[in-house]
């Protein structure tokens, strides 16, 4: 027969709960330790990084940019004259002089103007030979009326002299003498106002001479100028140089000041680079520059700055202080380096691809015991391919420049 014993059956039950206790702790220990464990390093390969090493010494703060040779002179052919293009006589690319003919023009109507111009001058000088000639033909009467009046008051005026003594003898009668002494007077106050209008006269002919004269240089000239444009119709190249484009057709009509041709001198050519608006605030005049033709390096100064911003760039003219080398040419494409400034005793490190000017980054600098630890680094001032280092790092530190936003949840890294 089975005894009953309860004590056995609690004794179990016991036993099972301090098990279970004993498992619980065991597992909140272990869960424990496992978060208190830092990640495990991720490994990284050295050949897939960019590594520089912190310097001190000169630093030299540039700022570089793309850019394309110009010609330095380019003169653009206008039409002085509308008309409709007969024929274009030179192509783009071809060596041009001064009185080289480039585009023939035609314009009936200002043919016709320019004859009509030329006929009306000469109708205007023939009208002053005419008007010279019946002036001077109205000086002659007046000149001849004068002198017979001079002569006849001259004539009356010795009869009265004459006549005045005798008149006081009593061998002339007081009434004649008086009647040519008055007559004498009358012809002289005659010769006086005949000289006035003499004087009038000559100068109202001067005058109207003038007038005409005018007139005729007046038709005369823009005779001339209708010629001119007839001539302008021929259009030349105005400057030795190449033709680099004609922009015109036969059977084209232009009107007056249109653009037909585009000359240039290539063997006087700029740089004009594009720099980036955030690099170009530091740009000044006369600042030495580096031009890379892909042939050869060229040094030049910075010659202009444009004011404006264009598409988020700034233009900046260099003038070329060497020569070129051989094939270069015009809308070559460049790329520039503008030396800003050369600073002395100064810390700088390669330029890392997410560090930006007076800004503060994670940077991982390399142990001896090739871990890469992430320290926080104060960069200042800023060029190409490198940056100054304000703080955060010493002389031959090691650091990683490649973009590391893959290991920004952990602090360390190994380097393989």
């Amino acid at each position: 027969m089975d005894i009953h014993r309860p004590e056995l059956k609690q004794k179990r039950l016991r036993r099972r709960l301090w098990q279970s206790a004993a498992a619980g702790g065991t597992l909140l220990i272990v869960a424990y330790l496992v978060m208190s464990l830092e990640p495990a390093m991720p490994k990284v390969e050295s050949a897939s990084v960019w590594l520089g090493t912190v310097e001190f010494g000169e630093f030299v703060r540039e700022v570089r940019g793309p850019g394309t040779l110009v010609p330095r002179e380019i003169r653009w052919v206008s039409a002085a004259s509308a008309g409709r293009v007969e024929r274009v006589l030179v192509k783009p690319g071809v060596a041009v002089d001064t009185d080289t003919l480039l585009v023939e023009l035609s314009n009936p109507e200002l043919q016709q103007q320019a004859e009509e111009a030329r006929w009306a001058a000469e109708a205007a000088a023939a009208d002053l030979q005419s008007l010279r000639a019946e002036l001077e033909r109205q000086l002659l009467d007046a000149r001849a009326a004068k002198a017979a009046i001079a002569s006849d008051y001259e004539i009356a005026r010795m009869q009265a002299d004459a006549e005045r003594d005798l008149a006081a003898q009593g061998i002339v009668s007081r009434l004649q003498y008086e009647q040519n002494a008055l007559r004498a007077e009358q012809l002289k106050l005659r010769s006086e106002l005949e000289s006035d209008r003499l004087r009038e006269l000559a100068g109202s002919v001067k005058a109207q001479i003038e007038a005409q004269q005018a007139r005729v240089e007046q038709a005369q000239r823009l005779a001339q100028r209708r010629q001119q444009q007839l001539a302008d119709l021929s259009i030349r190249a105005g400057i030795s140089g190449v033709l680099q484009e004609v922009s015109v057709e036969p059977g084209q009509r232009i009107e007056l000041g249109g653009n037909i041709a585009r000359v240039a001198k290539p063997e006087e050519l700029i740089a004009e680079l594009r720099i980036a608006e955030t690099q170009a605030r530091d740009i000044q005049l006369n600042l030495p520059v580096r031009i890379d033709t892909r042939n050869g390096i060229v040094a030049g100064r910075v010659m202009r700055i444009d004011p404006a911003v264009q598409n988020g760039t700034v233009q900046v003219d260099v003038e070329l202080t060497e020569a070129l080398p051989a094939g270069a040419r015009p809308d070559l494409s460049v790329d520039g380096t503008i030396e800003i400034e050369r600073l002395q005793d100064v810390l700088h490190v390669g330029r890392p691809a997410y560090g930006q000017p007076n800004s503060r980054v994670n940077m991982f600098r390399l142990t001896e015991n090739t871990i890469a630890e992430r320290v926080q680094v104060e960069l200042g001032r800023a060029s190409v391919s490198r940056i100054e280092v304000s703080s955060g790092l010493q002389r031959g530190d090691q650091v990683i420049l490649s973009d590391i936003s893959q290991w920004s949840d952990y602090d360390r890294v190994r380097m393989n």
